[in-house]
């Protein structure tokens, strides 16, 4: 049975259009997703929402207010081919009784910049910014984009309040979507018959838990020996390929067009769908850690369990002794980054 719900929405800024209130049927519960910074990352992430349709509102907020207005009406433009959805730029104040915020906050990574290098700036600017935002949406889900992600996860549950559960650092999912569509190039297969994952900083010193990785359901040693026609041809030489692959992957994009947005914009998505939709799904999310693998008190990306309320749970997975090695080298390189800091 479908249950139609009438309802109006005021946009703040309708009266500059000449249109004072927008009222539509909808077949869906009103769901509302503000996104913190509106660069390059915040308007695609932006834009890939609206067309989604997750979200009958989406508040854009920056410090540049023309330039959100901007990107909201050009949004809100082509809205007529997707879900209905109310795009507007808003003040601090407009993110109230949002469901999700989507932190994108702070300067991008330029040519030959680390995502360390951004730490002190960006984190000046959480807990400048963010306060002001959880003041009016105290119980909405925070997706945490800006880098170094998982130094301003930390940062946002340390300066404001807000429960672990609640913050999701967007972490290594889009080093794992990486890592999977190299080896799905490599064995040319479609990125979705390919598990693999990256765990740790979303930065330099991550790392490959090959022995979780697997291909068509079977553990990629055993599809790499029995199924793919190179018939186990692939020496060590190839896996470092695809390492570097995934390492290099984000600097080499910024080196040619400047930026890096897209793939990102779609992990977002899938967070904020596994989140409206209550799936339990595992996602490879930055989240607080204290004491799986023995490490404690920081936060980098492990399999974590999303639903409706953001942390469900935690998936740890047995890993192979240098496997756990590298992923607390991991863990060391970010705490002596946070050690540097100011929060």
């Amino acid at each position: 049975m479908i249950i139609y719900i009438k309802y109006s929405i005021i946009a703040p800024n309708a009266v500059k259009f000449g249109v004072d209130k927008f009222i539509f049927w909808r077949t869906n519960i009103m769901k509302k997703i503000t996104v913190i910074g509106v660069g390059n990352v915040g308007a695609t992430i932006a834009y890939t929402l609206v067309t989604s349709g997750m979200a009958s509102e989406l508040v854009l907020i920056d410090i540049n207010k023309k330039k959100a207005e901007g990107e909201a009406m050009d949004i809100l433009q082509g809205a007529a081919f997707c879900s209905p959805v109310n795009v507007y730029a808003g003040e601090y104040s407009d993110a109230k009784d949002s469901d999700i915020i989507v932190v994108t906050l702070g300067i991008a990574r330029k040519p030959g910049q680390s995502r360390i290098d951004l730490a002190q700036f960006n984190v000046n600017i959480i807990k400048d910014v963010m306060p002001q935002i959880v003041k009016y949406a105290p119980n909405a889900i925070y997706v945490v984009v800006s880098n170094p992600v998982d130094v301003l996860t930390y940062a946002l549950i340390k300066s404001c309040g807000l429960s672990e559960k609640q913050v999701i650092g967007s972490g290594t999912m889009l080093d794992s979507a990486r890592l999977r569509a190299g080896i799905a190039k490599h064995v040319d297969l479609s990125p979705n018959n390919i598990h693999a994952y990256v765990f740790g900083e979303h930065g330099d010193s991550s790392m490959i838990p090959w022995s979780l990785t697997s291909i068509a359901g079977m553990e990629m040693t055993k599809y790499c020996s029995n199924v793919c026609q190179s018939h186990n041809a692939c020496r060590k030489a190839e896996l470092l390929g695809l390492e570097e692959y995934m390492r290099t992957s984000g600097a080499k994009i910024i080196e040619l067009k400047g930026a890096t947005y897209y793939a990102v914009a779609l992990a977002v998505r899938r967070i904020c769908e596994c989140v409206f939709s209550d799936s339990n799904a595992i996602l490879t999310v930055s989240t607080m850690v204290n004491g799986r693998y023995g490490i404690n008190d920081v936060c980098l990306s492990l399999p974590s369990i999303i639903d409706a309320h953001g942390i469900a749970g935690e998936i740890t997975p047995p890993l192979l002794p240098e496997e756990l090695d590298q992923l607390r080298k991991s863990a060391d390189a970010i705490k002596l980054v946070l050690s540097s800091l100011t929060f």
